[in-house]
């Protein structure tokens, strides 16, 4: 349950960030800002990498 509920949190702090990253980008590049697109995207890229590290960095602790 823990597993679930930290990647849930992850994954909301993912979406928060990258649409504040992504409306400031859009607005320098001049592109549309689409808002679902930035939201699953950054939430995919963060949820993997966050788990590959929980992964990598559990089996290095002794």
């Amino acid at each position: 349950m823990k597993f679930i509920i930290s990647n849930l949190l992850v994954i909301f702090w993912a979406v928060i960030f990258g649409e504040i990253i992504g409306y400031i980008a859009s607005q320098l590049t001049g592109l549309t800002y689409n808002l679902t697109e930035i939201g699953v995207v950054s939430a995919v890229v963060v949820l993997i990498a966050v788990n590959a590290l929980t992964l990598i960095s559990k089996h290095s602790v002794k």
